[in-house]
């Protein structure tokens, strides 16, 4: 499952101790910025909390003897909401991988990946992170974020993809998104199902048992022999942890 959102959000904990910081040196400009971070803070706990859940609802199918039920996290492999993602599997016990991107300003992958791949291109990582996975969460971000989400559903509109579930979480966020998007229904430049490929839901557990309903029911998902790697996009092999 992967998970999207900006790399711009961070913790609560950390968005507090920049604020009174910049409040100690009386910077202006620096208590703008970290009152902005402090406000997009519980969208960075909330994909913590939702992968933590995941990582816990797969624990238990293991124990329960049905390993093919599992789920697991996958994200850009950076910072802000992708460090969110993957450390909230860590913080449960749980696996996760990133597809990382080189940047000139982010250079490294986040601390709490298990495995990751580096690569150069946004097209490649993307086509990977949509050919490797059951379902997307989408939570608030940027340009990106957006390129990702709209590609996501415009290859399953157009049946380039099997349909599988994408869940926008962060509902405070949304709601001009939402608003266009009926616009576009209006102006009648998508269609009503267009706008059923999308689960709306603050909910992490209702989030987990659409995913668990949509991917693995639809995808029938079953643990088989690991085919032999063909990289067909240039994929090296992942990095970290076996």
């Amino acid at each position: 499952i992967v998970v999207f959102g900006s790399a711009r959000f961070r913790e609560t904990s950390e968005a507090q101790a920049l604020l009174e910081q910049a409040q100690i040196a009386g910077d202006a400009q620096a208590i703008a910025r970290a009152n902005t971070l402090l406000r997009n803070a519980p969208y960075y706990d909330h994909a913590r909390a939702f992968a933590r859940t995941v990582a816990r609802y797969s624990a238990r199918c293991e124990k329960a003897g049905m390993p093919e039920d599992r789920l697991f996290i996958c994200t850009g492999g950076g910072p802000g909401i992708m460090e969110a993602a993957n450390r909230g599997a860590k913080d449960a016990g749980g696996r996760s991988v990133g597809c990382n991107i080189r940047l000139p300003f982010e250079q490294s992958h986040n601390p709490y990946l298990d495995r990751w791949v580096t690569m150069e291109h946004f097209f490649v990582r993307k086509t990977l992170l949509i050919k490797y996975s059951y379902g997307f969460i989408i939570m608030p971000g940027g340009f990106g974020t957006m390129d990702e989400m709209f590609e996501a559903l415009t290859l399953i509109q157009t049946k380039k993809l099997k349909s599988f579930p994408i869940v926008i979480m962060g509902s405070d966020f949304w709601p001009e998104m939402r608003h266009f998007m009926d616009h576009m229904l209006c102006g009648a430049t998508i269609s009503p199902e267009d706008l059923d490929l999308i689960k709306w839901t603050d909910s992490v557990d209702e989030a987990v048992a659409h995913l668990q309903e949509k991917a693995v029911t639809q995808f029938g998902l079953r643990r088989s022999r690991i085919p032999k790697s063909i990289p067909l996009l240039g994929e090296k092999a992942l990095e970290g942890a076996h």
